[in-house]
C-alpha cells in the first residue's frame, strides 16, 4: 500500500523529508542498492595476522614484507562489482592473482584470476577469497604464513588472514 504526501514540508514514515521529485511513499520493503559502490577505489596496505605487509616486486612476485615504507606494498583495491575487488600494486603495475592451484602471483594483465570477493570479518580484518578458483568446494583466500611467503589457496582458512 502506498501513502501520498504533498510533498513539501511533509516527512516520511521515518521522520525524514519528503524527495519532491517523487511525491508518493511506499510502505513496502526497500530494496538495497550498492550500485554506488562500484568502480570504487582505495589504496591501502594489506596487513596480515602473521603481521606482514602483502606486497608485488617487479618481477610480479607475491610475499610479505614486515617494512612500513615498503612502495612495493601499497595496493589500489578497486570494486569492479558488489562485493568483488581487483588489487593492484601501485608502484609495480601488478595485479595480485591466483591460479586454479591457489598459487599468488603478480600479473601485468588483468583477467578472471584477478577477482577477489572481498569480506569484512568481525576481527576488523578484511578476507579475499578468489571469484573463479575454489578447492574441494571451499573458498580460496589470499594468506601470507609466518615467514611471509603466500600460502597456496587451499591450505588457508579465513582464520590464516
Amino acid at each position: 500500500a502506498a501513502v501520498s504526501a504533498s510533498c513539501l514540508g511533509e516527512r516520511d514514515v521515518e521522520g525524514f523529508p519528503v524527495d519532491p521529485t517523487n511525491c508518493t511513499l511506499s510502505l513496502e520493503r526497500h530494496t538495497r542498492s550498492y550500485n554506488h559502490l562500484q568502480g570504487d577505489v582505495r589504496w591501502r596496505r594489506l596487513y596480515s595476522a602473521t603481521k606482514y605487509f602483502l606486497k608485488t616486486d617487479k618481477s610480479g612476485k607475491v610475499n610479505g614484507t614486515r617494512k612500513k615504507n615498503c612502495l612495493n606494498s601499497i595496493m589500489e583495491i578497486r570494486s569492479v562489482s558488489v562485493g568483488v575487488v581487483a588489487i593492484k600494486a601501485v608502484h609495480t603495475g601488478f595485479y595480485l592473482a591466483m591460479n586454479k592451484k591457489g598459487k599468488l602471483y603478480g600479473t601485468e594483465e588483468y583477467n578472471h584470476n584477478c577477482k577477489f570477493k572481498e569480506r569484512i570479518e568481525e576481527n576488523g580484518y578484511n578476507t579475499y577469497a578468489s571469484l573463479k578458483w575454489k578447492h574441494k568446494g571451499r573458498q580460496m583466500f589470499v594468506s601470507l604464513n609466518g615467514k611471509g611467503t603466500p600460502r597456496r589457496g587451499h591450505k588457508t582458512r579465513r582464520k590464516h588472514l
